[in-house]
């Protein structure tokens, strides 16, 4: 054995933290990858997608979709696409959301609590679920 670098600087933090640090990468990496691909199943499985907008605004306002949910949600905007809408308002007993028909897109939505001030412009139709 040779050694040729024993004057070499040792840095002992790098070395402790090299398994560290690559566990937590890979960690992150597998929760984007499993957050992406949880995402794109339940949107492909539903046929419908949810903007980053939409999914700002459910965050804030407390508003949970069920997998139930999202498939009366894509029934919704079925019966919009079936009258010819292309912005449809769909409206269920605790919130309100607005979508595109022909992008199968959520695009926001409302609490009940913001829909008694709210005003809705831009829609060519609504559902009430």
């Amino acid at each position: 054995m040779k050694i040729s670098d024993f004057n070499r600087e040792v840095r002992l933090l790098e070395i402790a933290n090299r398994g560290i640090t690559e566990q937590a990468n890979q960690s992150e990496e597998k929760a984007a990858s499993f957050k992406t691909t949880f995402s794109e199943e339940l949107s492909r499985s539903q046929g419908l997608s949810i903007s980053k907008h939409a999914q700002q605004r459910l965050y804030s306002r407390g508003i949970e979709l069920s997998d139930e949910k999202l498939s009366q949600l894509s029934q919704a905007i079925d019966k919009a696409a079936l009258k010819g809408s292309k912005d449809t308002l769909i409206l269920d007993d605790d919130a309100a959301y607005v979508a595109s028909v022909p992008s199968r897109t959520i695009i926001t939505a409302f609490s009940r609590a913001s829909l008694q001030e709210g005003v809705f412009t831009s829609i060519d139709s609504a559902v009430i679920l």
